[in-house]
């Protein structure tokens, strides 16, 4: 069973990694449709921006979340603990006491 979950692990982090930078391109993608809304300006612009905000960027934003949880299914699959506080160690040096 161990075995599975390093397995299914490994592909829901690819599929993270790759899910989170097509997020990120596409969020890139919106600065350039808002520069094109600057550069044309008046009615147009404003029509741009508003398909921008509330058609493209929910998909974005519902799209990376749902990554998001992938790859913390992911960590959690491979026993790793990332949302947990650590104890440290205090590290000796040589000349304290």
């Amino acid at each position: 069973m161990k075995e599975f979950c390093k397995k299914l692990s490994k592909i829901l982090k690819t599929i993270f990694g790759y899910g989170i930078m097509i997020s990120l391109f596409a969020g890139g993608l919106t600065f350039f449709g808002y520069l094109a809304a600057v550069i044309i300006g008046g009615e147009t612009a404003a029509l741009i921006c508003t398909v921008i905000y509330k058609n493209i960027i929910p998909v974005i934003i519902y799209f990376s979340v749902i990554m998001v949880l992938l790859g913390l299914v992911a960590m959690y699959l491979n026993g790793e603990k990332a949302l947990t506080p650590e104890k440290k160690e205090a590290k000796k040096h040589e000349g304290e006491v």
